[in-house]
């Protein structure tokens, strides 16, 4: 009884004293007298990256934090637990507002923000469908990896880190035997345990790996099977997905330290002190950190996220950084935003995601070797896969260029919605001649005093009664989102894949303030696959593309009454 109670008093205080401690993030004013030697901290592939992006070897963001300062904070807090030379700021433990408030009251301190993030790897568990083979091809072939594979574009000479959770059997998989035999893996940094041996714990960062750069056989599994890579285990899994943000700030800051071109994070964080207008691409530390990575040449890639069936349904942070490419996912079954794929846009009206790729994958499976599994979490992988493809043959190439280009070579581009971003992006875009066989006009806009109207020509039409997707922008104003969507539940177990630019039609309407009212894809079941209101949207802007075919008009009254509007373009064409 005595060893019972003394037991149950001890769980008591140490769960109080877990509960009394908070951490903070103590943002310093200045790094004043600080020196710093770039040529012995920076690996050469970091300032090589510097000098093609036209920085200076050292920024004020590279040098270290003042020890004067660490050491008087140290002495107050329970633990300095991380640091972040690019915010300038330590991540503390404290245990009582007397500790808060003396720190606050440091002449050197800017800012003391609490720190109660949560992070959440952006896979979700497995559904086994019939068509493995399939999926394992398409996954691939929808970004049409095989013109990258005939340029003999593999990721060669290109860096990659990896943000993640564990990387179990990396070191004796037969997926990754060609990454191992060429001591492909360069560093590996696991900063719970502040040790390099990340081969152990979640099997996450495995499968992430393999949708970069796996081989099942001869069969490519991801793009980039020649790239090199950094490995950084930041999560911890079996605390439910509970992660500091200052184990990925510091992450980041080491990838680059080892001269990363490319960082996939498979990562969103949210937290009980932010909301979704804070998805402003600069509340954030953490999204502040993708920026700054940007700026120092890095090519973030970062998944959109899982809950676009969840309470939360948008894009969590680090995806809202203007500056990383946020990938969301397409189901292989309907050739469509998946219905758990995160949302966007961002709070402050941005267009996110940038671009989409398969969310439902084959990738490792510590079990049986390979297997299906979803989530964003491998989406951005793949995408990360093909920038290095992009960036092996055009190394010239800025990490903003490099972005910049992914999102033009997406199947949709100039089309964009919230749910597919530019669509996925295609490698004949950097491959083939610029001479490309002109695109077929498949549809037509016709208007009368009342209507405009969304015609499909009759050589493009084809029945598609499979499903009708309506997406509601809504995001922070307090309305409830209106969502006709086929939920990935209903998807036939027996069905394979979708061939590339499947038949639907995808339409938004931009209001006046350059953002979306409104963006829905439509399975067309006759001709006339649209019908507006012209005084509902006036002034605005409709664009619509379908079997790769783009166009765009503004809503307003016709000064040609119930005359076409092909038949104008036309005329305006033949008196230019």
């Amino acid at each position: 009884m005595l060893k019972t109670l003394l037991l149950t008093t001890f769980i008591f205080l140490t769960a109080y004293s877990n509960w009394a401690q908070q951490k903070y993030w103590v943002v310093l004013s200045d790094k004043e007298g600080v020196s710093f030697n770039p040529e012995t901290y920076f690996h050469p592939k970091a300032l090589q990256r510097r000098l093609k992006h036209n920085l200076p070897l050292v920024e004020e963001t590279d040098k270290p934090l003042r020890t004067d300062y660490i050491q008087t904070v140290k002495a107050i807090a329970d633990t300095i637990s991380g640091q972040s030379r690019w915010l300038n700021a330590l991540a503390c433990v404290l245990s009582n507002n007397s500790q808060l408030e003396a720190i606050k009251n440091l002449p050197f301190v800017n800012e003391v923000r609490p720190m109660t993030s949560q992070s959440y790897l952006s896979a979700i568990p497995k559904r086994n469908k019939n068509g493995k083979d399939m999926l394992l091809e398409q996954q691939i072939k929808w970004l049409q990896g095989e013109k990258f594979e005939k340029a003999n574009l593999t990721g060669k000479g290109i860096r990659i880190c990896i943000i993640d959770a564990g990387f179990p059997e990396v070191d004796e998989s037969d997926l990754f035997a060609h990454i191992m035999d060429r001591n492909g893996i360069v560093n590996t940094w696991d900063f719970h345990k502040n040790k390099a041996d990340v081969f152990k714990f979640h099997t996450h960062g495995s499968m992430v790996l393999s949708c970069i750069a796996g081989l099942n056989g001869n069969q490519k599994i991801g793009l980039a099977t020649d790239a090199d890579f950094l490995l950084a285990r930041t999560e911890l899994i079996f605390k439910e997905g509970l992660s500091e943000e200052e184990d990925w700030l510091m992450a980041v800051e080491w990838a680059d330290k080892n001269g990363a071109d490319i960082i996939n994070s498979s990562l969103g964080y949210t937290t009980s002190l932010y909301f979704k207008e804070d998805m402003d691409g600069k509340t954030s530390f953490i999204t502040r950190a993708g920026n700054i990575a940007a700026h120092k040449g890095i090519l973030v890639v970062n998944a959109a996220g899982n809950e676009g069936d969840g309470t939360w349904k948008y894009i969590a942070a680090p995806a809202d950084a203007d500056s990383v490419l946020t990938v969301g996912g397409i189901n292989p079954w309907t050739g469509i935003h998946t219905s758990f794929s995160s949302y966007g846009p961002t709070s402050d009206k941005r267009m996110k995601p940038n671009v989409a790729a398969f969310g439902h994958v084959m990738a490792f499976s510590k079990f049986s070797n390979l297997e299906e599994t979803q989530g964003t979490s491998f989406a951005s992988p793949l995408i990360a896969g093909f920038a290095a493809c992009v960036l092996q043959q055009d190394s010239a190439l800025t990490a903003m260029e490099l972005f910049n280009e992914i999102e033009k070579s997406g199947n949709l581009h100039p089309y964009y919605d919230y749910a597919h971003g530019y669509g996925a992006p295609q490698a004949g875009y950097f491959t083939d001649s610029m001479s490309n066989e002109q695109i077929d006009v498949s549809f037509s806009f016709k208007q009368d005093e009342e209507y405009i109207k969304v015609i499909i020509n009759d050589n493009s039409f084809s029945i598609n009664d499979e499903v009708v997707v309506n997406y509601d922008s809504f995001f922070y104003n307090g309305l409830k989102p209106k969502r006709l969507h086929i939920g990935d539940l209903y998807v036939s177990g027996d069905s394979n894949p979708k061939l590339q630019q499947p038949n639907y039609i995808y339409y938004h309407i931009k209001n006046t303030k350059g953002y979306l009212r409104e963006y829905s894809v439509i399975a067309p079941i006759q001709k006339e696959v649209l019908k507006l209101n012209i005084s509902k949207f006036q002034n605005e802007t409709l664009e619509v593309w379908y079997k790769g075919y783009y166009e765009s008009i503004e809503i307003k009254q016709s000064v040609h009454e119930n005359l076409p509007i092909e038949d104008k373009t036309k005329k305006e064409e033949k008196n230019d």
